[in-house]
């Protein structure tokens, strides 16, 4: 009850002629030909009474107050097409019908109460990101506090006692601060307005504040709620050194970051100036919904004007044009493409502009990156080959857990990877313990995944483009090309015979630069081939080369069934373009569901490629699918550019016209989808409000609908095809 009294209220604010409107009905009921000043006929009018005086009044108001609407519309480059509400209220007072005045003046005013409650509910997923939007920051004042590099803790500034991370060691607070007093609150920060906020400036954001600008974590960890700005459901772990996005909602601790960019330029203001882009722009088939409004307009005044001169009756005019509605053009149109705009933000996908909702649907050919797009952002561990003959009694699971420790500490491309993969061997080994296992002999219970506890990990060398070495639980460990991973530590590669079912012994070793290659080759041919698409990285473990990890660009685990549904959805061709190998390239392909491959390409050779399929006589529209950054040349060449990121680059790249803030690629086909059923919708609201305004209006000619009547249900044609706009909210795809 009381949203709904709040929701009165606000449209009575918004539209002050609907309660004016509503109260004119009093006077007209109780005294309408009350006469205090006698007789004194006007011409047209006669001579009203005092109630009915007070409805001209009211309509004098709503005429002039449209006709200065519909000249606002014409400076605006829109067509002002509210004439037929002026002639129809004009009309009713000519012919003296006072109840049918009110009653248009009444519906003129409901009707844009209903818009502005539209409006305002097909724009609630774009309100809510906006409303979102930080006001305030909160800055540290505190002495010891400042910009990266003030305080280096190289006893320059007279200090040695720098944290590392811009604050100096300080005092305990007193009792009050510890229980949390506004006093003792307020010596830490300043709270200013998000504007003020500088790069360098360093931030407190309170638990379940919004997290103001961009910025670098300074605080050992945070919790935080991506979902403002990716969709992302999941609160997101974060560590010190790591990027803070503006919009992000902190946890249940308060953290401390370094701002590292003005709000102006911080991500969650790139997301609002996408979002308030598609608002404002206006998308050709709404263009051309005004412009029908015009001939519609004609049509009725015509239908009106014959039923007055073939009836004599001049009242049947004003029957017509009551029941004469162009809102079905003038605000279902625009209502429900502002709603399929919503519920792609809600999606997580982002448009520049309106026209982009209209050629969604209409996509016919869709271009794919492979690598990032397709594919998982980083190779992934396929499986790990265990050297023949090594004669080792680790297995596989101690090889992944062991490399994937030293990996990570490597900025290598194969590195994350290799550690995620350990990471989950650990697991395994972990609950294999538990579970009573003892995998290896007592002599080597120090070897890692033995027990609850986590390895030691020292001297951690790495050896840029070859590999990386280090010490885990007192077992050297060296993970990376084959010569450097089979290397002594001289850097030369042992040369050893190995035989299969036999451990090497030192009676196998021949010295000599000569054998090496021959070494490497015999190597690989016992591992076995690689595929084209896979790579590898090989492990010793203290000086004996014991397994290869194979990794490869493995297809996003939803990739085929996304490109499936395109194909559901009727989208005629699906093309990868690349430059990776085209060996690779068909591997990947084949395992996603596409047959058009374009490999081996150089961004050149990409725009070629999309140009050539945009220009084609027929083509339908074509869209290029990709990160956005190293595909902004391509994204600008299709006829739609996409861009998929997960909220920690920036939305808004300037080549691409929508951009996927969560990283799905379950994302292109939704779009497409909601597009294809927010313009299903729209034609549905006005082909329906139109006939029905019609049929109204046509037996209104023929007297079957008296003017009062006409009006009220003029404004039920209204509602019918605004709510039926409305549903293009439905999560109906």
């Amino acid at each position: 009850m009381r949203k709904f009294i709040y929701l009165c209220s606000h449209l009575c604010v918004q539209v002050p002629l609907l309660p004016i409107a509503v109260l004119t009905v009093i006077p007209l009921a109780v005294c309408p030909s009350w006469r205090p000043w006698g007789a004194a006929d006007i011409p047209i009018l006669g001579n009203p009474g005092v109630g009915q005086w007070i409805v001209i009044i009211v309509v004098a108001y709503t005429i002039i107050d449209t006709v200065r609407g519909m000249i606002d519309d014409l400076r605006h480059g829109r067509v002002g097409v509210d004439l037929l509400a002026v002639v129809a209220i004009a009309a009713t007072v000519a012919v003296q019908e006072y109840w049918a005045s009110w009653a248009v003046v009444l519906m003129i005013s409901s009707g844009e109460a209903i818009e502005e409650y539209a409006q305002s509910k097909a724009e609630s997923s774009l309100t809510a990101l906006m409303t979102a939007a930080p006001q305030t920051a909160h800055v540290v004042r505190r002495p010891g506090v400042g910009v990266a590099g003030v305080n280096t803790g190289d006893g320059s500034d007279g200090s040695s006692d720098d944290r590392g991370d811009g604050f100096r060691k300080v005092a305990a607070l007193p009792s009050s601060a510890a229980s949390g007093s506004s006093d003792a609150a307020t010596s830490h920060y300043d709270t200013v307005a998000v504007e003020s906020v500088t790069p360098g400036d360093v931030l407190i954001v309170l638990p379940g504040e919004t997290v103001p600008v961009d910025g670098e974590l300074l605080s050992g960890s945070a919790t935080l709620d991506l979902s403002n700005i990716n969709g992302e459901p999941v609160p997101r772990g974060v560590f010190a050194g790591a990027r803070v996005m503006s919009g992000a909602v902190n946890g249940s601790t308060t953290l401390t970051m370094r701002a590292a960019e003005a709000a102006r330029d911080s991500q969650y203001q790139r997301i609002l100036a996408l979002v308030a882009a598609a608002q404002d722009s206006r998308p050709a088939v709404v263009k051309t919904a005004d412009v029908l409004a015009v001939p519609f307009t004609v049509l009725a005044l015509a239908i009106a004007a014959v039923a007055w001169l073939v009836s004599g009756v001049p009242t049947r005019f004003a029957q017509v044009l009551v029941l004469a509605t162009p809102c079905p053009l003038l605000i279902a149109a625009p209502v429900a493409y502002v709603a399929g705009t919503g519920r792609l933000a809600k999606s997580g996908i982002l448009i520049k502009t309106q026209d982009v909702l209209e050629n969604l649907g209409r996509v016919t050919h869709v271009f794919f990156d492979k690598t990032g797009t397709l594919t998982v952002k980083q190779p992934q561990v396929t499986r790990v080959e265990m050297l023949p003959g090594a004669g080792t009694h680790l297995n596989e699971d101690h090889v992944l857990m062991m490399a994937g420790v030293v990996e990570t500490y490597s900025v290598h491309i194969l590195a994350k990877g290799i550690a995620k993969a350990g990471t989950e061997a650990l697991s395994r080994l972990h609950r294999r313990f538990e579970e009573g296992q003892r995998l290896c002999p007592q002599p080597d219970a120090d070897w890692p995944g033995h027990g609850r506890d986590y390895p030691v990990v020292k001297h951690i060398d790495e050896d840029a483009g070859k590999g990386i070495s280090g010490e885990v639980n007192g077992h050297k460990v060296r993970v990376g090309r084959l010569s450097f991973a089979a290397s002594s530590e001289d850097g030369f590669l042992p040369v050893e015979r190995i035989v299969p079912g036999r451990a090497t012994t030192d009676g196998d070793r021949r010295s000599g630069k000569q054998g090496e290659g021959r070494l490497a080759d015999e190597i690989r041919t016992r591992f076995g081939m690689l595929a084209p698409d896979e790579m590898a990285s090989y492990v010793s473990v203290d000086g004996h080369l014991i397994a290869r990890i194979v990794l490869r660009d493995v297809p996003r685990a939803n990739a085929k069934s996304a490109l499936a549904r395109l194909r559901g959805l009727g989208v005629a061709k699906l093309s990868m373009l690349t430059g990776d190998k085209r060996s690779s390239a068909a591997i990947i392909a084949s395992e996603v569901g596409i047959d058009d491959v374009h490999a081996e390409l150089f961004p050149e050779d990409k725009v070629a490629a999309v140009t050539t399929a945009t220009v084609t006589p027929s083509r339908g529209v074509t869209m290029m699918v990709g990160d956005g950054v190293n595909d902004a040349p391509v994204l600008a060449a299709a006829d739609i550019g996409m861009a998929m990121t997960d909220g920690t680059s920036t939305a808004a790249s300037e080549s691409a016209q929508v951009v996927i803030m969560n990283d799905d690629i379950a994302a292109v086909p939704r779009a497409i989808a909601i597009a294809r059923r927010t313009k299903r919708v729209m034609l549905q609201a006005v082909l329906a409000g139109l006939a029905l305004a019609l049929i109204g209006m046509v037996a209104a000619a023929f007297n079957l609908i008296p003017v009062v009547v006409g009006a009220f249900l003029q404004e039920a044609i209204d509602v019918v095809s605004i709510l039926w706009a409305l549903t293009a909210l439905l999560d109906r795809d």
